[in-house]
């Protein structure tokens, strides 16, 4: 604010509407922040940039609306040149470190541990993926069939009976059967009207690359979440007694996860 020394001087000055407008394009705390962090080191400086990476991610780490988080970590990528990556795996890593710190440190409270859910209840856009899967081996395509099967085993399958279906067709399309009359013929009652069902269906595929595609990413998001937490809990589990060489390899796997996640959302 130039021109007044205070709020008061500057509206009896220039008046409410333009004061009103210095609100609206003030630097939030964090952006402010931040400028101050800049003014003191040389980005173009290796070491300058490690440590301005670092203090900012203390910075937003701090954040607990996670929309901000999101709008912090993308205008300071822009405005600075620096990976989005890099900002959200040093947020989270202090995250993580915090969280563990004040566990360890308030012994009265329980110990949350990050588990992977295990339902029998299966979501529907699970059911609607593999489905979708099905449906494209149902074409008896054997090229598209050895691009499906190196990126999604018959175990990936959660409903028992798309796991059956899929066993049966990855059996025969591996042995080069694409008749796929045939395949069903030998299928329960159960599988084939559930087959039925998918080939009633409309998964809109109008490019099946671009299909295949989008199921392995969300094929490969899964595990990758899966992997995560199971990461967090070894780390979290003290019974296990782990080296620190060993939390150390986690830790580094449990932060190229997060880049990986980052760059698929």
């Amino acid at each position: 604010m130039e021109g007044a020394k205070d709020p008061d001087e500057y509206i009896v000055k220039y008046g409410n509407a333009r004061f009103q407008n210095v609100i609206e394009k003030a630097l939030s705390i964090i952006e402010f922040k931040v400028k101050l962090l800049k003014k003191n080191l040389d980005l173009n400086n290796t070491n300058d940039k490690i440590k301005f990476l670092n203090e900012i991610a203390k910075l937003i780490s701090k954040v607990d609306n996670n929309i901000e988080k999101e709008v912090y970590i993308e205008k300071i990528s822009k405005e600075y040149e620096i990976s989005k990556e890099a900002i959200y795996a040093e947020v989270n890593k202090l995250s993580y470190d915090n969280n563990l710190g004040e566990k360890i440190l308030d012994k009265t409270r329980p110990v949350v541990k990050h588990t992977i859910t295990k339902s029998r209840e299966i979501p529907e856009t699970v059911k609607r993926r593999e489905n979708t899967v099905l449906a494209i081996l149902l074409n008896g395509d054997l090229n598209i069939y050895q691009i499906i099967k190196e990126n999604i085993a018959v175990e990936d399958f959660k409903d028992e009976t798309n796991k059956k279906i899929a066993k049966k067709l990855y059996e025969e399309l591996e042995k080069g059967n694409s008749n796929i009359n045939g395949i069903l013929d030998e299928l329960g009652e159960e599988e084939q009207n559930h087959i039925t069902a998918i080939l009633a269906d409309d998964y809109e595929i109008e490019d099946v690359e671009k299909a295949i595609d989008d199921v392995m990413r969300s094929y490969e998001k899964e595990k990758l979440n899966d992997r995560k937490f199971k990461i967090l809990e070894t780390l979290e589990n003290r019974e296990l007694n782990l080296r620190q060489e060993e939390k150390n390899k986690l830790g580094k796997e449990l932060s190229d996860i997060i880049i990986r996640l980052a760059k698929m959302k």
